[in-house]
């Protein structure tokens, strides 16, 4: 089978947080049951920066995925490239995988699926969702209208939890869901190595108005007037220059200037330290589709605390976390009973639960599944035609 990706960004543009790891592992299994994987992407890695890859020809990763890099014009993910090669990409896949909802790809990938008679994946990564801080939500129906009527009739959303297939509804109420979360990869056992006596709490992630960060601030705040808990708290991650600046403004208005760091963006080693020094990790978004990090800390072992804005509620059921609101006075009575409880244990049944149902090689079987069952529903709704199977690779 013939796998076409199309994403405004990928690997490794970790700048764009969990989708990217999740997008790449999912090439990568994929390309291990015997498909052939092609991405069509853009060097974006941020507004200002883009990456060091080749644009000029198609680049392999992990040894068997072909990834065209174009190079990027403008905003996140403009660019004139990709829209000159798409069609011959789109024609060269038995099934297209379409990722991002608000971005420059999607509309041409829509209406060439829909030229081209292909069966379409469409993963909005939590784009569909809402919360009472959403923007420019106006804008975002229109541009839903018209991504209605550049699609096939019978696409269908990929989404990863339950709670993104209800919210999608309103936004495509006749389209297919199938949902089928992220996997995530099983990191071996490492020795807890705190950086100092204190309690170490660490939220990691994009840094955006939805991820509730501010809450935690306040949270944090509430613990150190009443001295109840020896804390630090590393907020690691990238976000628009304004917001992080807004962040650190916040800190220091509280007062958490000596409790507080933010080392930026971390991948690879650093990112394997940050776990390694964590006692919690954090994650009190008012809002996700799945919140990749709550699955990498838990496959490293370390318990979490998540709001009831992610679908984690098992974590409490698997006793390696806590669920809890997103305020923060829910999210300071959560921390208070996190550190007394049994961490290393509940990070231990976490690895467990993640090695048992997470796996990134059954989740990409079941997404090979579904793209198989949309080449079967194409194959007895379309008229007879010759087979095209003498299409040439794009290059």
């Amino acid at each position: 089978m013939k796998i076409l990706h199309v994403v405004p960004s990928f690997y490794p543009a970790h700048i764009y947080g969990g989708p990217i790891e999740s997008v790449y592992a999912l090439c990568r299994y994929s390309a291990e049951q015997d498909c052939q994987v092609k991405v069509l992407t853009t060097d974006a890695n941020g507004l200002d920066q883009v990456l060091p890859v080749a644009t000029e020809r198609e680049v392999t990763l992990a040894g068997t995925i072909q990834v065209r890099y174009c190079r990027r014009l403008a905003r996140h993910s403009v660019s004139m490239e990709l829209l000159r090669r798409l069609i011959e990409y789109v024609r060269w896949a038995d099934v297209v995988h379409l990722t991002a909802v608000y971005s420059f790809p999607t509309l041409p990938t829509l209406f060439a699926c829909k030229l081209l008679n292909k069966p379409l994946v469409w993963s909005p990564r939590g784009a569909l969702q809402r919360w009472r801080g959403s923007t420019k939500v106006g804008r975002k129906k229109l541009w839903q209208a018209l991504c209605s009527r550049l699609a096939p009739r019978d696409f269908v959303l990929h989404v990863t939890s339950v709670e993104e297939a209800e919210e999608s509804r309103a936004a495509f109420p006749r389209a297919h869901r199938a949902i089928i979360a992220n996997g995530v990869e099983i990191a071996e056992p490492s020795q807890h190595r705190p950086v100092s006596e204190a309690f170490q709490l660490v939220f990691l992630g994009r840094l955006d108005p939805k991820k509730g960060i501010e809450n935690l601030l306040d949270a944090c705040a509430r613990l150190q007037k009443k001295s109840t808990i020896d804390f630090e708290l590393t907020i690691a991650g990238a976000g628009e220059p304004a917001y992080t600046q807004s962040l650190r403004e916040r800190i220091a208005a509280l007062d958490l200037g000596a409790r507080v760091s933010m080392p930026g963006l971390l991948h690879g080693q650093a990112k394997e330290a940050l776990f390694a020094q964590a006692s919690v990790v954090i994650v009190p978004s008012h809002t996700e589709n799945f919140a990749m990090v709550v699955a990498e800390a838990l496959a490293h072992g370390v318990p979490v605390i998540a709001s009831k804005g992610t679908p984690w509620q098992r974590l409490e059921e698997k006793d390696c976390g806590l669920w809890v609101d997103n305020d923060p006075q829910s999210l300071t009575d959560a921390i208070r009973r996190m550190a007394t409880l049994p961490g290393k244990a509940m990070g231990e049944r976490g690895r467990a639960w993640m090695n048992k149902e997470f796996s990134w090689r059954e989740r990409a079987e079941k997404m090979i599944r579904l793209y198989q069952d949309r080449l079967r529903a194409r194959a007895q709704t379309a008229p007879t035609k010759a087979a095209s199977s003498a299409e040439s690779a794009p290059r």
